[in-house]
This record gives C-alpha cells, sequence and structure tokens, in this order.
C-alpha cells in the first residue's frame, strides 16, 4: 500500500516523506509547487505536479498507486497573511480540504492524517493548553484549519473514514542529515528567520512587540523539532492501519520559550549577536501558546527526541547555512 502525502515539497511535508522513504514505505507525492521546493522532495518518491481540488487527479493518483493513507499537509499557514487576505485561506485551506475529502471518500480511503495548528484554540484561558480547551481561533488561518477538522469529524461519523488531526505548535529544526529543511521564500518562522540573519540571508529581524504579560515582554511559544513532529505523524499511520480511533492531538513539548530565548540560542549557534529591532505587535500573535502533551504520548507512545532549543537551533542553523553557501551570502558574515 503507498501513502499520499499532499505537500510533499513543503517543510515539513518533505520531512514526512523522507521518513516514510527510510521506513521502506510506498510514497506518492501531490504539491502544486506554490511554496514547495521540489530538490527537497525524496527520489524514492513518486512526484505528481498538480492540486489537492483535482479530484481527477487525486483519483487517478490513488488508483495507479494502490493508495490506502493520506498525510494532507498542502495548505497556507502565515497568520498575519490570513489576516489580510482570508478569503484566500479559507479556498486554500478549507474549500480545497473538502475537495480532497471528497475524492478520499470516493475512492475509499479510510486513513486520513491531517496537519492542524494551536492556532485553534487562538488566546487560551491557561497554559499549557490541552485538547479539550475551547476552541477559539483569532486568525482566519486557525478559523480555516479549525474548519477542516469539523470537516473531517462529520465525515468520520458519515463513512467508513478514521482521521487523525494534528495539532502543531511551533515547528522548528531541519533533518539531522542535512537532507531537508525550511527552504521557502520569505518565511516568517521566528528561527528561521533569525538564522538567516546570522547567516547574512536578511539584513535585519524584528520583534514584534516587547509589551506582552509575559516574563521579558515578547511572546512565548512551544517549538518543536520537525523530526519529532514527523514521528507523530508516522506513529499516527501506524495508528490508523491498525484500527485506531479517531482523535485531536497536541504536538509539542510543554515546554515554551520566547522571541528573546529563540534569539539568544541562535547567537549562540552563530557565535556572536546580529541586528535585531523592534516593531509593533502583530494581528493574530497570542502572548503564549504551550502545548499540553499527555495525550499524545499516551495515544501514540510518542517520545521526542529532540527537546531542547540549543538542538533545535542548531540543525536550522546549519540547513541555514548550506541555504546561505549556495546563494553566496556565507562569505560575507564574520565569524563564519
Amino acid at each position: 500500500m503507498t501513502v499520499l502525502v499532499t505537500g510533499g515539497a513543503g517543510y515539513i511535508g518533505s520531512h514526512m516523506v523522507l521518513a516514510l522513504c527510510d521506513e521502506g514505505q510506498d510514497v506518492v507525492v501531490l504539491d502544486n509547487m506554490s511554496t514547495g521546493v521540489r530538490a527537497n522532495v525524496d527520489a524514492r518518491a513518486a512526484f505528481v505536479k498538480g492540486d489537492i481540488s483535482d479530484a481527477a487527479l487525486v483519483a487517478r493518483i490513488v488508483d495507479e498507486h494502490n493508495v490506502d493513507a493520506v498525510v494532507h499537509f498542502a495548505g497556507s499557514i502565515i497568520v498575519p497573511e490570513s489576516v489580510a487576505d482570508p478569503l484566500e485561506y479559507y479556498s486554500n485551506n478549507t474549500a480545497k480540504t473538502r475537495d480532497l475529502l471528497a475524492a478520499c471518500v470516493t475512492a475509499n480511503i479510510r486513513n486520513f492524517i491531517f496537519s492542524s495548528t494551536a492556532a485553534v484554540y487562538g488566546i487560551p484561558q491557561e497554559n499549557p493548553v490541552f485538547e479539550d480547551a475551547p476552541l477559539k481561533p483569532i486568525s482566519p488561518y486557525g478559523t480555516s484549519k479549525l474548519m477542516s477538522e469539523w470537516m473531517l469529524r462529520d465525515t468520520s461519523f458519515a463513512h467508513d473514514f478514521r482521521y487523525v488531526a494534528l495539532r502543531y505548535f511551533n515547528v522548528a529544526g531541519a533533518d539531522p542529515q542535512g537532507r531537508s529543511g525550511q527552504s521557502t521564500p520569505k518565511a516568517t518562522h521566528l528561527i528561521k528567520v533569525a538564522a538567516e540573519v546570522a547567516t547574512g540571508q536578511r539584513a535585519f529581524m524584528e520583534i514584534y512587540g516587547r509589551d506582552y504579560e509575559t516574563d521579558d515582554g515578547t511572546c512565548i511559544r512551544d517549538y518543536i523539532h520537525v523530526n519529532d513532529l514527523i514521528d507523530a505523524h508516522v506513529r499516527a499511520l501506524g495508528y490508523l492501519r491498525e484500527g485506531g480511533k479517531s482523535v485531536q492531538l497536541n504536538c509539542g513539548y510543554g515546554q515554551g520559550y520566547s522571541v528573546l530565548d529563540v534569539i539568544s540560542a541562535v547567537e549562540r549557534a552563530h557565535g556572536q549577536g546580529f541586528d535585531v529591532r523592534d516593531a509593533e505587535r502583530r494581528a493574530g500573535d497570542p502572548p503564549a501558546l504551550i502545548a499540553g502533551a499527555e495525550k499524545i504520548v499516551s495515544v501514540l507512545g510518542w517520545q521526542p527526541k529532540f527537546a531542547d532549543i540549543d538542538t533545535i537551533v542548531a540543525h536550522a542553523f546549519k540547513w541555514e547555512q548550506k541555504l546561505a553557501e549556495e546563494r553566496g551570502c556565507l562569505d560575507k558574515v564574520v565569524g563564519i
């Protein structure tokens, strides 16, 4: 049987493809390449350029590759962008997921893993936030993902269909072997942005607000290494194939770090400081968001291997050094 990975040329999707191929599983990637990087897709996987909303294409892929499970990463992920262009997010994240689900039901695919987000919680009343907390997203991005979770729930009630919705906290890091990493141009992930500045790919970075009700005034997030996140996906796939029930699970460590903590970690990896400037708050940013991670441990037996901010940053920084060298930036950075 084959796993269909949508968005498999993206940051997280490409790591999933690596993990599945390393296990010897058959994989086919479907990506429209709007933000994906073809070079990051493992050569052992089949690749199809196309859109998840193309029902005929999805049907052909399922039939030709004998697909029994879908891992759905394709979508848009930038919170401020969703605030500025909500209809695009409802189209790309919600309407197209609906089309993909319809194609899966028609093809009798029973196993579905969904890339959800901690943004479904909005500004939680308490941290850490657990899966039974109120779902009150404050951005169209979070709402678009929550609407997709609702569609998954209702589809599982009506059909022979089971899913795992993994609610990501802040994903960071890169493949320790250097095979893939965050490569999207103009990415907004804090660790990537800081590492890009440190390696000369950006002139400076900004801190979006120092007046939050946190210890140092900057936002606090739970950063999870991409490989630990992918291990959760691999376990979720096995769980569904063995008959596991539909479930929503947080993906995080239960440990928060502030923006200033992250900057300090990147400075340690770099060996020196870099240009950091202050800016106004961004729309849709909660002050703190930390995972309650007990459920994923009990349901999937998940045990993280990289739950350390310096390890996460070191892997991300090494990847950025590689990209900087390829782009001719590295020789401009003092001390490297």
